[in-house]
């Protein structure tokens, strides 16, 4: 079966400025395929500077790849037609992180619903359009008398997200990229938006890419996860393998990070790296590992492909080279080079 949407073997590099001509290696020999079969919310993490955003955008054909190529329904991004490329933005819906700059301020916030609906053809009368925009808003919980008609700084941020989340809803999309759609939203209203985004999926059958630093609401809502570093996959596989099991020194890094309500717990001070970690050198070898405390020799020499330590979950280390290395392209995957992210 061809997937909705694939990425192989993706690399994106930016070129340095004027003064300083370093390129930036962004994502390395990423592979995703997504929507190939049963709906489901794929969480990706990792800290600032990993990819997560990189990644996204190349997935919406808002980049182009340095090298590899994202597809959809099977053809490059870059060659669709222009009723493919419809056909894309349609099935392929983004929710981006800072709602209010998705509005435009001289408009109510009807605009960012009307905009689709008149772009798609949704609806054939005002009518018609006025009782699509109710629907999609009462399926996020929104009032519409209480919403339609108003600017957008007349509306609490959770608000303003939740009507990205039923501007999505409108095109009833295959799948729906969320980056980062929590980060900026008061702890209040978090809940409610993941518990919005897990009724996308349930309730309408539509597949989630949720992008984030915070490995907690990845976990809430995701049912497999990527945890990217430096702009490759560390881990990969079924989120509850992943994170209450935890192979990669990066993802246990990034789980003991998280702050737990225990007066009498302290945080551990960082594990410095090993001897032989010390010396890895820039571009060569295991990027993490100048960081880990782990490290040894084939560290520092040859940068570890993903190790399949289960059927569920891969990892890119060295202390699992005893297990079968990934190389054969399969659905459902999501790697640096390819592992199987779907549920058993």
């Amino acid at each position: 079966m061809t997937a909705l949407l694939e990425a192989r073997h993706v690399s994106k590099i930016f070129a340095g400025g004027l003064i300083n001509r370093q390129q930036t290696l962004a994502l390395d020999d990423f592979s995703l395929s997504l929507g190939d079969g049963q709906p489901t919310i794929t969480g990706v993490v990792g800290e600032s500077g990993s990819g997560k955003t990189t990644m996204s955008r190349l997935l919406l054909g808002l980049e182009t790849p340095t090298r590899g190529e994202v597809l959809y329904e099977g053809k490059d991004l870059r060659r669709l037609s222009r009723t493919e490329q419809h056909g894309f933005r349609r099935d392929v819906q983004m929710i981006f992180q800072d709602p209010f700059e998705a509005y435009n301020s001289f408009y109510p916030v009807d605009h960012v619903l009307t905009t689709p609906i008149a772009k798609f053809h949704l609806a054939r009368s005002k009518q018609a359009s006025r009782a699509l925009m109710e629907e999609s808003l009462q399926g996020v919980g929104l009032r519409p008398e209480e919403t339609l008609g108003r600017y957008p700084h007349q509306l609490s941020g959770g608000q303003r997200q939740r009507i990205m989340v039923a501007r999505a809803l409108l095109l009833r999309p295959r799948l729906i990229i969320a980056d980062e759609p929590v980060s900026m939203i008061d702890a209040s209203f978090r809940a409610t938006i993941l518990g919005n985004l897990r009724q996308l999926n349930e309730e309408f059958g539509i597949s989630l890419v949720y992008i984030t630093h915070d490995l907690t609401t990845a976990y809430q809502i995701s049912e497999n996860i990527i945890v990217l570093y430096s702009g490759s996959v560390a881990e990969v596989g079924d989120v509850e393998l992943v994170v209450r099991q935890p192979q990669h020194p990066y993802t246990q890094l990034l789980i003991s990070s998280i702050p737990q309500p225990d007066p009498n717990r302290r945080w551990s001070d960082r594990v410095p790296a090993s001897t032989v970690g010390k010396q890895a050198g820039e571009g060569v070898g295991c990027k993490f590992a100048p960081r880990c405390p782990h490290a040894f020799s084939p560290c520092i020499e040859k940068a570890p492909p993903l190790f399949q330590t289960s059927e569920y979950r891969a990892t890119a280390c060295y202390l699992y080279q005893d297990y079968p290395s990934i190389g054969a392209e399969m659905p459902g995957q999501a790697s640096g080079q390819e592992a199987s992210s779907e549920r058993g």
